[in-house]
């Protein structure tokens, strides 16, 4: 009897795994997903940015991205134990189509909000509430600046590092981030300079949308 006990826990454990384990298809822009699973509302030092888009199932992404993710977070608060992180769009469980987004179709496309400081100079999350459009709406002006925040390099620069050492700790690697060219100068003005030109591809052109409010982050998980 002990032994039958056994014996189903085991199978249970390794359908629980499985259920958890993701397997992606196609590209970031016409792709799929199976088993997405949803990133934490929060953590120590990070939230999502948004209760209503999280219970819409906007949050979910491919599982080795989410293990990157919370790793690289767990190493920010030894890194950068006084930012705070926001992280935004991902993707639906399945995969496919993200409307308004051209990318985020197979669980390797993440969103994350910008790092900002306050006019004291304390780490703050950027407000995203539905009167600007949960974030995506913002728009910095000539100084950083946007409702007495101010974009944080320093945090942005470790976030994306952070990022590049768990992917290639797990087995895998950064595809690109995409933020806005005309400010991607002053994150090598920061501590990790030489760390992001030697190993991070950064988007050269203007996107769609300016990504001053945002970066985007393609992980580099092998798909079928």
């Amino acid at each position: 009897m002990k032994v039958s006990y056994l014996l189903l826990f085991f199978v249970l454990l390794s359908q629980e795994v499985a259920s958890q384990t993701s397997t992606c298809f196609g590209t970031t822009s016409n792709g799929r997903l199976i088993n997405g699973v949803k990133l934490p509302a929060a953590g120590n030092n990070f939230v999502g940015y948004s209760t209503l888009a999280r219970l819409a199932g906007r949050t979910y992404v491919h599982s080795e991205v989410k293990n990157i993710i919370i790793a690289a977070y767990q190493e920010l608060e030894t890194e950068q134990p006084t930012k705070l992180y926001k992280y935004a769009e991902t993707g639906f469980k399945t995969g496919g189509q993200f409307k308004p987004h051209k990318t985020h179709s197979n669980g390797l496309s993440v969103d994350f909000m910008t790092p900002v400081i306050n006019e004291r100079g304390q780490s703050v999350y950027l407000p995203t509430n539905p009167m600007n459009k949960l974030g995506y709406a913002i728009e910095f002006d000539k100084n950083d600046h946007y409702a007495g925040v101010y974009i944080d390099y320093e945090a942005l620069a470790a976030h994306i590092v952070a990022l590049h050492k768990q992917a290639k700790t797990h087995g895998h690697d950064l595809w690109r981030v995409i933020f806005d060219p005309k400010l991607q100068p002053k994150l090598f003005t920061t501590k990790y300079a030489n760390y992001l030109q030697e190993n991070i591809q950064f988007s050269k052109q203007p996107s769609w949308v300016r990504h001053d409010e945002h970066y985007h982050v393609d992980f580099a998980v092998a798909c079928k």
